[in-house]
């Protein structure tokens, strides 16, 4: 399933759904931050998806790193809640969701990076080389909070 990401865009379609998502903010010893680049729409982002019935946030964090990346990680903190209705995702099959998603600060416990069906590149990137890649606005928003808001959970 391929997506195409809609930030503040008057033409963006209307949302017809929402749906709890979660992304993981995880930097090793060297302050490198784990990134993966997503198979659906070809752009950076730190790891995340979708919440599944009978599991908590934080089981959802820990299972989509291991699945995306894996890495097994530790959930530490709420790094922000993001909601902006201007955040719109759509998908080839109709739906167009509202983002909803709530990013945590996770440390990595143990794993080889490794690629999925939902990550072509998985790699640590220097805070610095950030820039260089291609990442859309609502993710740069979660690492620039992440490195910069520590211990003040964002709402948006």
């Amino acid at each position: 399933m391929t997506r195409v990401d809609y930030y503040k865009d008057p033409n963006a379609p209307k949302a017809n759904s929402i749906a709890v998502a979660v992304s993981a903010f995880i930097q090793d010893d060297h302050g490198r931050i784990l990134m993966i680049r997503r198979t659906d729409n070809n752009l950076y982002s730190i790891p995340g998806g979708q919440l599944e019935l009978g599991e908590t946030l934080a089981q959802a964090v820990v299972r989509e790193v291991r699945e995306e990346t894996g890495i097994e990680c530790e959930v530490s903190e709420v790094i922000g809640v993001y909601s902006d209705p201007e955040h719109v995702i759509a998908y080839d099959d109709g739906e167009v969701r509202q983002e909803f998603s709530i990013c945590f600060r996770a440390s990595w416990v143990s794993g080889t990076l490794r690629t999925s069906s939902e990550s072509s590149e998985v790699l640590w990137v220097t805070p610095g080389s950030m820039d260089k890649l291609s990442i859309h606005p609502s993710i740069r928003l979660r690492i620039e909070h992440s490195m910069t808001k520590k211990g003040q959970a964002q709402f948006s």
